[in-house]
């Protein structure tokens, strides 16, 4: 089990985070930033034929205008993360160095976030 709560420090723009636990069964868990309107829900599944599927996602709740009505609203922002892990041929290693090169291509500077939310690909 992973600590409760588990913080992550600031990198601006976003402010450092403390995500509690409020939801947990031997399938994942849901944590709440309390202050900021983040959240992180982890699950974890075993796969038919043997295997592994874990599942990571955060999302940010603001209150914004409607940009018809202007009524304030809530919306809802995520990104996430899936590893599928087969049952033999990678070991843990493996499977953190595969998680790690995902990211490092997410953060290479011919690629990144911004240029992958403008429709490159």
């Amino acid at each position: 089990m992973l600590a409760d709560p588990v913080d992550i420090a600031a990198a601006s723009p976003t402010p450092a985070l403390s995500f509690a636990l409020v939801k947990q069964d031997g399938y994942g868990s849901e944590r709440r930033d309390g202050t900021n309107g983040y959240s992180v829900i982890t699950n974890h599944q075993a796969l038919k034929g043997g295997g592994d599927k874990h599942y990571l996602q955060i999302l940010q709740t603001v209150v914004a205008p409607d940009p018809i009505t202007g009524v304030n609203k809530k919306y809802v922002a995520s990104c996430s993360l899936t590893i599928v892990r087969p049952v033999t041929g990678f070991t843990d290693a493996a499977i953190v160095a595969l998680c790690k090169a995902l990211t490092d291509y997410r953060d290479d500077a011919q690629v990144t976030t911004a240029r992958l939310i403008g429709f490159q690909s």
